[in-house]
């Protein structure tokens, strides 16, 4: 069995690297924009709020140190949520460029992706025809011959470059041969328990979001890592609330936010990551289910904890 856990762990995607700033006006861009909207959905209850940069002139993923610092001291200020950098950044960055953030500002968890796959955006192009920055459509039609890579050394050397920070890993699991990864990486030494396990559901490349698939994971995982990790389930697009549902009564835990599903529902842009995140702990308050505050997840994840942050 997955860590005993009484309340749920909600965490909140803020902006991304999948999305481009055509497809919503409500996607988070600027600096300010990204630290209200992260301080907005920890007040909703979010207690992880998980963190890209965005170029604000044009909306670009960016992993340049420099954006964080504008942002993160703020949002550590001005509330206790859980900080989370991603190390993932976006599909055509090189790992090097994508580590430069955790490794500098040492957050309490960092996103970690378990391995190199295809990772299809260029459906998008189907619904999105216009756009404001000339990057954007090569972006996503670029993904049809794109691989998102993730080696054995590329994953060794995130790992071990952040090894003196303290830093917890978010461990990114879009498909059942990424659990057998993380399970390679445990049985050398390099990860350390407990696990905290977010299985994506539903990108294209990665594995589907039928319920069926959720279930494998959780079995799949269940067997690799016994008591030592921690649940969550991330639905893309359209499935995020089915799945997060289906986590909740599983025994997991929960993502939500605008880098995962810009949607509020069929055809309805969500305004804001907070207005998903009162959505879902809503869903886990009709469960009869408590959401766990940020020091509730810092215990139970085993974090440092706010203080020991280089930011």
């Amino acid at each position: 069995m997955a860590v005993p856990q009484k309340k749920v762990i909600v965490t909140c995607a803020i902006t991304g690297g999948i999305h481009t700033p055509s497809m919503s006006p409500y996607l988070p861009i600027t600096p300010r924009q990204i630290e209200d909207e992260a301080v907005a959905a920890a007040q909703a209850g979010a207690s992880i709020v998980h963190l890209h940069a965005r170029d604000p002139e044009n909306g670009r993923p960016s992993q340049e140190p420099a954006l964080f610092r504008q942002f993160l001291p703020q949002i550590a200020q001005r509330s206790n949520a859980i900080i989370n950098i991603t190390t993932g950044g976006a599909p055509n960055m090189l790992v090097e460029e994508r580590l430069q953030p955790a490794l500098q500002l040492k957050p309490e968890v960092a996103s970690l992706n378990m391995g190199s796959m295809n990772f299809g955006l260029y459906p998008m192009l189907a619904r999105q025809t216009d756009f404001k920055h000339d990057w954007e459509r090569p972006y996503l039609e670029g993904s049809e011959d794109r691989v998102f890579r993730n080696t054995f050394k590329e994953i060794r050397y995130i790992l071990e470059s952040c090894a003196d920070n303290g830093t917890r890993f978010e461990i990114e699991c879009y498909d059942t041969s990424h659990l057998y990864t993380a399970a390679h990486f445990i049985d050398r030494g390099i990860l350390k328990p407990p696990f905290f396990i977010q299985s994506v559901f539903g990108l294209l490349g990665g594995i589907g979001a039928h319920p069926e698939d959720v279930v494998h994971m959780r079995r799949t995982a269940e067997r690799l890592f016994g008591d030592d990790y921690v649940w969550s389930v991330l639905g893309a697009g359209r499935s995020q609330m089915p799945l997060a549902t289906l986590s909740a009564t599983m025994g997991g835990n929960v993502r939500v936010g605008l880098e995962d599903s810009l949607w509020d529902g069929p055809g309805q842009l969500a305004t804001s990551n907070a207005q998903q995140v009162e959505r879902v702990v809503t869903l886990l308050k009709s469960l009869h289910l408590e959401v766990a505050t940020p020091d509730e997840t810092r215990a139970l994840l085993q974090l440092k904890g706010q203080k020991a942050v280089a930011f």
